[in-house]
């Protein structure tokens, strides 16, 4: 069978990712009031919501909290120096067809969205791929040219952080365990961006609420950092209030 064209991208990224100082926080989340949330909306109303929606809204959140792990570099007159944005674009892979190519596709200021308008945004594109127009041309027609070629546009892009943001956003959501069952964790790579979440499996276990034992639904999720731009009391200071933020449901608040 042919070598999808699209996934020389991919091959792109794994190249341009094997050299970069990246730290990986391995954690697991409750989970269960969320999704017993979401699964309510659903029974009521007949609404699917988007649980990675729900993650990346409270990543965004986070970001916006602690913008310093997701900061980029760049070379200016007075040496280097880094860039906080004020918004928070986050690119997550939609596949929108079964055993296709991954579609990047850019949430741009979701830090500034509800998580309603996020799963809205998710969905229409996972149904109809066309309303993507961030990223998906460097997968359609970028692929087709020669790696040396695209190693030049990719140095481009790297070398001005805001061009990179208008390209690619700002951090990366990447699922690769939400349709398995049990546990574990995915090790991501991060090829371009300073900050990534990989969502890993879900599992079922007895767990201590108050005084009594129930059953608790734990998400394994890996946080990866740049220690170039961050070092490991920040980031764990940054894993902890984005926990906070998906265990207490902040992103559900309002949700009709």
């Amino acid at each position: 069978m042919p070598y999808p064209v699209g996934r020389e991208i991919v091959a792109d990224a794994g190249r341009l990712g094997t050299r970069r100082h990246i730290i990986h926080a391995l954690i697991e989340i409750d989970v269960t009031d969320a999704r017993r949330f979401i699964r309510g909306v659903k029974a009521e109303t007949g609404r699917s919501l988007s649980f990675t929606a729900f993650l990346l809204c409270c990543l965004a959140r986070a970001i916006e909290a602690h913008p310093n792990v997701c900061a980029y570099k760049t070379r200016g007159m007075r040496g280097r120096r880094l860039i906080l944005f004020n918004e928070v674009d986050i690119v997550t892979m939609i596949e929108t067809e079964i055993d296709g190519v991954a579609l990047p596709h850019v949430v741009r200021a979701a830090n500034r969205k509800s998580y309603e308008v996020i799963s809205d945004e998710i969905g229409t594109v996972r149904s109809n791929p066309g309303h993507s127009k961030q990223t998906g041309g460097l997968s359609r027609w970028g692929a087709r040219l020669p790696w040396f070629v695209r190693d030049i546009f990719y140095r481009i892009i790297l070398s001005n952080p805001h061009r990179f943001k208008r390209y690619a956003g700002t951090a990366i959501v990447t699922a690769v365990g939400m349709f398995t069952r049990g546990g574990g964790w995915g090790i991501g790579f991060l090829p371009m961006h300073t900050l990534g979440l990989t969502v890993g499996g879900l599992v079922q276990r007895p767990a201590f609420v108050g005084d009594t034992i129930a059953a608790r639904e734990y998400l394994s999720v890996t946080i990866s950092f740049d220690h170039d731009v961050v070092d490991g009391a920040p980031a764990a200071r940054f894993v902890d209030y984005f926990r906070q933020l998906v265990e207490d449901g902040a992103c559900l608040r309002g949700v009709v």
